[in-house]
């Protein structure tokens, strides 16, 4: 049986008609950079998040290169990200030529710890950038207290978070200054290629990043301010006015599907329970743990599983085997920013991060993807359970 890491066709066929009528919607306009489809998505992911503004950007990058420059980070100035997480979180930090600082991330949640930003904090500290990893929202209540004690700007790296809620409802990419949203075609919620979005609740903010995203013109080729070229193209965001209203559907899926491996890791004996940090006889593949509302009247889970990630302790030979079954993996991330070559200026070394590094070197993510059938996820965790049984 295959079982790919992502198959987008399903829901491509799901959603044909509609998808097609709007391409071809879009090329008889011939109105292809922002304009009217923009206009119509940006309003709708207001409504859908609740936010004041939100600005079609050309990608997750720069959405959050976008973020930093309208918080007028500056060469010098300090920005405290996670060392776990997908590069452009640090790299856009760095170029800016200002200093990404690194923290460690919780081996469970994969989130950056609340209680090692505040170590790392010093005057030259201008912003946090907390990354709501893998769909789970990270402790928002005490990194907002911590920056707002401090007077640190706090930008939400919500790229595969899109749909996720924090306490009282509250979604991801709306409670810091700023929330950076991608649409990469493999996001739980993808356009047909490369788009992002920023969010704020700032007026000064949403003005500026709305001429940021235009090289910095306004009235156009008029510069006070240098920008950069940010903007969405017309298709991508005529492609996410398709899609968005059946986002929530497709992350209630998913998770369906992530309840469906835990209860079936555990039958199998493969794991006690989920949220165990180290491994043992009855602990061998290490489950991801959800957070579920606090004060809520019905406990709900609000992880929308962008991945699922289990760890195991022979990762490597774990994936050579499943590919061999035709099962398709994917390692998230296997090198924290601290140990990257082009992060060596930093003065990191291996050790300096440990939890962060376990979770770089056991990790494996497994197919989650909305389509995924009962059939091919008992075969996903009975071939996980045939491995165990021979090493």
């Amino acid at each position: 049986m295959k079982v790919p890491l992502l198959d987008l066709k399903p829901q491509y066929k799901s959603l044909k008609k509609e998808l097609d009528d709007t391409l071809i919607r879009v090329a008889e306009s011939q109105y292809f950079i922002l304009g009217p489809e923009v206009d119509k998505m940006e309003k709708s992911f207001n409504e859908y998040l609740g936010v004041k503004y939100s600005l079609g950007v050309s990608s997750g990058t720069d959405a959050l290169l976008l973020a930093l420059m309208a918080i007028e980070i500056k060469p010098g100035d300090e920005v405290i990200v996670p060392t776990y997480s997908f590069f452009a979180t640090a790299g856009v930090v760095s170029r800016l030529n200002a200093v990404p600082v690194l923290v460690d991330s919780d081996p469970v949640t994969f989130n950056i710890i609340p209680s090692d930003i505040e170590k790392k904090i010093t005057v030259k500290t201008k912003a946090i950038i907390p990354v709501h990893l893998y769909g789970q929202s990270c402790e928002m209540d005490e990194i907002m207290s911590i920056a707002k004690k401090r007077n640190i700007k706090v930008i939400e790296d919500a790229a595969q978070a899109i749909g996720v809620q924090y306490k009282d409802g509250k979604h991801v990419g709306t409670i810091g200054d700023i929330g950076c949203f991608s649409f990469f075609p493999s996001k739980n919620l993808g356009c047909f290629g490369d788009g992002g979005l920023v969010t704020t609740n700032d007026d000064k903010l949403a003005e500026k990043m709305r001429i940021l995203r235009v090289h910095g013109g306004e009235p156009k080729y008029y510069h006070k301010v240098i920008g950069g070229n940010f903007r969405l193209d017309a298709l991508q965001a005529a492609i996410l006015n398709v899609k968005l209203p059946y986002l929530d559907s497709w992350s209630e899926q998913r998770r369906k599907n992530a309840e469906t491996y835990t209860r079936l890791f555990i039958d199998k004996g493969l794991s006690q329970d989920v949220g165990k940090i180290n491994f043992d006889e009855k602990n061998k593949v290490l489950l991801p743990k959800a957070v579920y509302l606090k004060n809520a009247d019905v406990a709900k889970n609000y992880h929308i599983y962008n991945q699922y990630i289990i760890r195991v302790e022979k990762r490597d030979e774990l994936r050579k085997f499943l590919t061999e079954k035709e099962i398709g993996t994917e390692i998230y991330y296997p090198v924290p920013f601290h140990l990257q070559e082009c992060f060596s200026n930093l003065g990191y070394k291996a050790g300096d991060f440990p939890l962060a590094e376990m979770s770089a070197n056991t990790s494996i993510a497994l197919p989650i993807y909305p389509e995924l059938t009962l059939e091919q996820i008992k075969y996903v965790v009975d071939m996980i359970d045939e491995f165990h049984k021979h090493n």
